[in-house]
């Protein structure tokens, strides 16, 4: 089954890194894959565009099905192969609607986080003003300080949604190690580090370790401060 699917993918991308660890949870190792390099701009060649017409990765099909948004290949995997690999969504209706409430709740990390990391990027030198890189980086500094707490009143050794790995690991975990990546100090939030220094030794995670980063393990010094 899995010769039936292609991933077209970015080193590091939380988007196409959580689409590979629903691969490998749910045992579809196999597929077709192409790592493309976002400084060469290759995510916006005719071989992406086909199939991700955004120009944007991860460009994922599974026979003539096309799921390019991260969240509905990772919901599609697990739906469609529910009875191979770990079960992902909790059966549980506690469990499973904490699961869905962090899922989509990170969005609002990713978005605080990229807004600080890529503010040089994204906005042009003569635009830039003091004022919003401090107020991003103190909505940046409550976010973290928010799911610091969350981990902080669940049992030690817990997951997202419980005891049991799901799709909100799936989802979430990497952007949690993308902060890490850029200098999130573990000290300073000791409950997000212990998550993070779980998950990371998860099989599927360790499979799909983004390989600029085993390359360089060191990252950058951008959230060194928070």
């Amino acid at each position: 089954m899995a010769k039936d699917m292609t991933l077209l993918w970015g080193s590091g991308s939380p988007p196409c890194w959580r689409v590979m660890i629903a691969l490998e949870e749910k045992q579809l190792q196999g597929y077709n894959q192409k790592l493309l390099s976002f400084e060469k701009a290759e995510h916006k060649s005719k071989e992406v565009l086909d199939i991700n017409p955004r120009g944007q990765l991860p460009a994922f099909k599974h026979g003539d099905n096309i799921l390019n948004e991260s969240y509905a290949a990772c919901m599609y995997l697990e739906s469609r192969f529910r009875s191979q690999g770990p079960q992902l969504i909790p059966e549980g209706q506690l469990e499973q609607a904490l699961m869905y409430q962090r899922m989509f709740e990170v969005l609002n990390f990713s978005d605080k986080l990229s807004n600080v990391i890529y503010y040089n990027y994204r906005v042009p030198e003569g635009e830039r003003h003091d004022s919003a890189i401090k107020r991003n980086k103190e909505n940046l500094a409550a976010e973290i300080k928010l799911w610091e707490g969350y981990f902080q009143k669940a049992e030690v050794g817990s997951y997202l949604a419980g005891k049991a790995f799901s799709l909100a690991d799936v989802i979430v975990f990497p952007v949690i190690a993308y902060a890490f990546r850029f200098g999130l100090s573990t000290a300073r939030y000791p409950k997000l580090g212990a998550y993070y220094n779980m998950v990371k030794d998860r099989p599927s995670v360790k499979a799909t370790w983004p390989p600029h980063w085993l390359e360089n393990p060191q990252g950058g010094d951008t959230l060194k401060e928070f």
